[in-house]
């Protein structure tokens, strides 16, 4: 997404110096409708929507601040869902039937799925292996859909609003009180219906590696520490929020995937 590229530029640049802390917030507006009306509110599916819904900025953050998380702490609950009595059997039906900006209030939503386990509000803490302190936040009951950015540093911040087509990048970067539009301001681009062409660049990248080989921007590597961190932090949320370490990648298969693949 553009709006993640935008970011790592601006990092990359030294625009705000050394990074010291990422914080994630995730208004999840249409959260009633793609994850309780259906197998992802199961635990015994999904496992929980930090993994499933989380991983994913969890994956950002790492690639933001240049480094995996080693030990995380979560905390959560199910606050809303639960206490709607409409459910509903949807396995007859695609999320294109039941999605509606109008399913709303959260308290009003129907046809939820008939069981409901999962978290419908979750935050983790993190420690980076650089030092860098980060967090997540995930609501699945908020009015609004987007994710916004904070990336803080030794020289300043930058944060996100918006986050596709016609949303703002705007960089803090000198002592002075309250300033709405920051310092400096760089648009954001893209495809306005959503990745911002991260589809497209993802299975090009993907095509183009497995056509030719050679070096790829991220690697299966990060993938596995976001879900690692994911997976860690529900762990943490659903056993009273102790601090748990990340396993770490066994050397050998971290040797492989930084040769981007090619055997010893």
């Amino acid at each position: 997404m553009d709006v993640v590229r935008r970011l790592r530029e601006i990092v990359a640049s030294g625009a705000i110096g050394d990074v010291r802390a990422v914080w994630c917030r995730h208004f999840v507006g249409n959260g009633g409708d793609y994850y309780f009306k259906d197998w992802h509110a199961e635990r015994a599916r999904v496992g929980s929507l930090l993994l499933q819904k989380g991983a994913h900025d969890i994956d950002v953050i790492h690639w933001i601040a240049g480094a995996y998380t080693e030990r995380v702490v979560g905390m959560g609950d199910l606050m809303v869902f639960d206490k709607v009595t409409s459910r509903r059997d949807n396995s007859d039906r695609l999320l294109r039937d039941w999605f509606s900006h109008d399913n709303w209030p959260p308290e009003d939503q129907i046809d939820l799925n008939p069981t409901i386990d999962v978290e419908d509000i979750s935050m983790i803490q993190m420690r980076l292996s650089n030092g860098v302190l980060a967090s997540y936040q995930q609501c699945h009951f908020t009015p609004d859909y987007w994710r916004n950015y904070t990336v803080i540093g030794t020289r300043g911040r930058a944060e996100n609003f918006g986050d596709a087509e016609g949303g703002v990048v705007r960089v803090w970067n000198r002592r002075h009180d309250y300033q709405e539009r920051g310092d400096l301001e760089f648009p954001i681009a893209g495809d306005a219906a959503g990745h911002g062409e991260a589809d497209q660049l993802t299975m090009a990248e993907f095509l183009r590696f497995v056509a030719d080989g050679g070096s790829t921007e991220t690697s299966p590597v990060a993938a596995r520490q976001a879900v690692a961190t994911g997976i860690t932090a529900a762990e943490s949320l659903r056993e009273g929020s102790v601090p748990i370490t990340i396993a770490p990648l066994p050397p050998a298969l971290q040797h492989y995937f930084d040769n981007h693949q090619v055997p010893a």
